[in-house]
């Protein structure tokens, strides 16, 4: 049973940190409408307080970065993982569970990579 049932508010807002990575990250070339890359990422089923809740959470808010960010047409690839990496940053900000965090730390550092999360509440 999961006790920590996230509520209606915090899944939409994870729509909306990974739409807005999407559109303030980079100013990509791009024929879609911005707000076509809203996407929404549902966890209730999972206990997100958990490692593997988390990392299954991760996985979801990954595969719908890069889904969102495939709306855009990025002039190179870098601006394409820039785009991805953000949105991921700014739906796990937004979340704020320290297991989630730690599962999007483990996987940035293996590459090298670091994301821009905006502190703007």
């Amino acid at each position: 049973m999961n006790t920590s049932a996230p509520s209606t508010g915090l899944r939409g807002l994870i729509a909306v940190a990974i739409f807005g990575a999407i559109a303030a990250s980079f100013s990509p070339v791009s024929t879609a409408d911005p707000h076509s890359a809203t996407i929404t990422v549902k966890y209730a089923d999972l206990n997100i307080a958990s490692p593997s809740g988390a990392r299954v959470l991760y996985e979801r808010i990954r595969a719908a970065a890069q889904a969102g960010c495939r709306y855009f047409v990025f002039e190179t690839d870098a601006d394409e993982t820039r785009c991805v990496d953000n949105a991921i940053a700014n739906a796990v900000a937004k979340v704020n569970q320290p297991a989630l965090s730690a599962v999007f730390d483990s996987k940035l550092k293996p590459t090298g990579r670091t994301a821009l999360v905006s502190q703007n509440h």
